[in-house]
């Protein structure tokens, strides 16, 4: 059995790097939607959290799956992978 490879980078005080769920490929009722109608997820799991602030812990850590504003963040690419990466403030809630 293959384990899990960690992030191969590690985010500075209250940054966070998000894995983005995949998004939905069919409406409820069935019907498919095309690339180009898709909505950019708002949803993803904490591969990688900073220490947080000298006065204020991180309140998520790796694995949480977390919700997060829809255009938050900045787009990178490690090891092949699209991630995100942002400060913990921008993240909504954890699921």
């Amino acid at each position: 059995m293959a384990k899990k490879q960690q992030a191969s980078i590690k985010p500075l005080q209250d940054r966070v790097i998000i894995k983005a769920a995949e998004a939905e490929t069919k409406t409820a009722g069935g019907i498919i939607i095309p690339d180009t109608a898709k909505e950019k997820p708002s949803r993803g799991t904490v591969v990688a959290a900073g220490p947080g602030k000298k006065d204020e812990p991180m309140s998520v850590s790796v694995g949480d799956v977390v919700l997060y504003s829809k255009y938050a963040g900045t787009e990178i690419n490690i090891d092949g992978e699209d991630l995100l990466i942002m400060r913990e403030s921008d993240l909504i809630a954890i699921v």
